[in-house]
């Protein structure tokens, strides 16, 4: 055989080679489209199926309102901080929006750090328009519009964007990410059943894997001395273990799935291109910690009891707005990372 037709033949082979390989390439990338896209369905499925919120009217109706809020002037950051408002919602059926969940979730998309700041539901703000009063109020009154307002007026920050999510549908997502369960350590036994008997609380201390209800069990106890403040403490931590929880290996296979889930559960503003591309810029450059605040910060409440309103979280209104905002803007706040305080005196009856 000739030195040329050799090469010529070395050169096919070659060719073949870059061609089945190719092939291949494009045969898994096309089962990796196929199963996301597959798998993304079936979390909107699933949450159609238990009422999901996502797509429905109401959720229209949130943004629409969402996005005619009073303004308010802010100074525009020159980073990329985005600021989203996260609300645990309570709603029974017919009964009025509760919420003992507010959250401000602040993710820097250039420099990757995450934090994330609690407000407590008792804290008496200037509700717009409506007077002093708890700030959860404001999400009974005017849903996550006047809520938005209301932190934006009290404590000048901006919000992006909001995220409501409801019980049902975080105990569904919890068992989506991690079917195994979420680590956590219960550090006292927590038993409480609600008169109506729709909430169920009994655990035990230690290190265990829980599932979606008792996670979501473990973020809502309060009946102890702490109070609200232990369940802001607890909701904070099962945030965090959260986050640890999407960024592990085990999870990937499922963030399709969670990610239809979430577009289905979670009524929000954003579009399904933007939490995908959040989402992205998260897995690509996840925050190796995520800080938190409590607000109202040590030292800076009362509790009073005022008639109408019943107990509340007297403030000292600026030393909390400068709080947040030095905590949000990086200008030398630090992480509350323990907890603040142990509330003697119970706010109001657990839920």
């Amino acid at each position: 055989m000739s030195g040329k037709r050799v090469v010529r033949v070395r050169k096919k082979r070659r060719l073949r080679k870059r061609r089945v390989l190719l092939a291949g390439i494009i045969v898994l990338l096309l089962s990796i489209v196929s199963y996301s896209s597959f798998q993304f369905v079936a979390g909107q499925n699933l949450g159609s199926e238990n009422g999901g919120i996502g797509n429905s009217d109401e959720n229209k109706e949130k943004t629409e309102q969402f996005e005619n809020r009073q303004e308010y002037d802010f100074e525009e950051p020159e980073d990329k901080k985005i600021n989203i408002l996260f609300v645990g919602s309570d709603q029974r059926e017919e009964e009025v929006s509760r919420t003992d969940t507010i959250m401000i979730g602040q993710y820097d998309t250039e420099s990757g750090e995450a934090k994330l700041v609690s407000i407590m539901r008792d804290t008496f703000v200037e509700i717009p328009e409506y007077g002093y009063n708890k700030i959860n109020a404001s999400y009974a009154i005017g849903d996550v519009a006047l809520l938005t307002e209301t932190i934006e007026s009290n404590f000048g920050v901006p919000i992006d964007h909001y995220a409501v999510v409801n019980f049902n549908g975080f105990k569904d997502i919890i068992n989506t990410i991690a079917p195994s369960g979420i680590e956590m350590d219960v550090e006292k036994r927590m038993q409480y059943q609600s008169g109506s008997g729709d909430v169920n609380i009994d655990l035990y201390p230690g290190e265990q894997m829980l599932d979606g209800e008792e996670l979501l069990n473990y973020a809502r106890f309060r009946s102890d001395s702490e109070s609200d403040f232990g369940r802001v403490r607890r909701q904070q931590q099962v945030m965090s273990a959260l986050k640890e929880e999407m960024l592990s290996f085990s999870s990937v296979p499922s963030l399709p799935k969670t990610a239809g889930l979430l577009t289905s559960y979670i009524a929000t503003d954003m579009t399904n291109t933007e939490i995908m591309n959040y989402g992205r810029k998260f897995l690509l450059d996840p925050p190796e910690n995520m800080e938190t605040k409590r607000i109202p910060v040590e030292g800076s409440y009362t509790n009073e009891r005022i008639e109408g309103k019943g107990a509340v979280l007297s403030h000292n209104e600026e030393q909390n707005r400068q709080a947040i905002q030095e905590f949000l803007n990086g200008t030398g706040a630090t992480a509350n990372t323990e907890t603040e305080s142990t509330n003697e005196e119970s706010i109001s009856s657990p839920s």
